[in-house]
């Protein structure tokens, strides 16, 4: 494990990081909601949550995803976009939403199983 993956672990940073808040009200926010930038970051901004609206401002994305880019744990994450919802940077939306108006077919569920198993 190289030095950034244990600093990002580090309890103290991740402590201050969130403002030392540890459960959040995920009320609406899975591992599969989707984030879109509805705003650019503003001056003063923490650095996570400039890179959250970075990552997110021309498409939407996973909050897993949001996780596994920031390196940070994922009840992390919630917690960051949940500020971030709260003040109107962010909206989140379900992917149930966009699923009902389109359904895959076979060949492309086929491609994303054999992409999830080349990992």
């Amino acid at each position: 494990m190289n030095a950034r993956a244990l600093d990002r672990e580090d309890p103290d940073r991740l402590y201050i990081v969130t403002g030392g808040r540890s459960r959040v009200d995920e009320e609406g926010l899975d591992l599969v909601s989707l984030i879109l930038a509805e705003s650019d970051a503003a001056p003063g901004m923490q650095s996570e949550h400039v890179t959250i609206l970075r990552l997110c401002r021309d498409e939407p994305v996973a909050v897993v995803e949001l996780s596994a880019h920031l390196g940070l744990p994922v009840s992390v994450v919630k917690i960051l976009l949940l500020d971030l919802r709260d003040t109107g940077h962010i909206s989140v939306r379900h992917p149930s939403s966009a699923a009902a108006a389109r359904v895959a077919d076979m060949d492309t569920l086929k491609q994303v199983l054999v992409g999830l198993q080349s990992l």
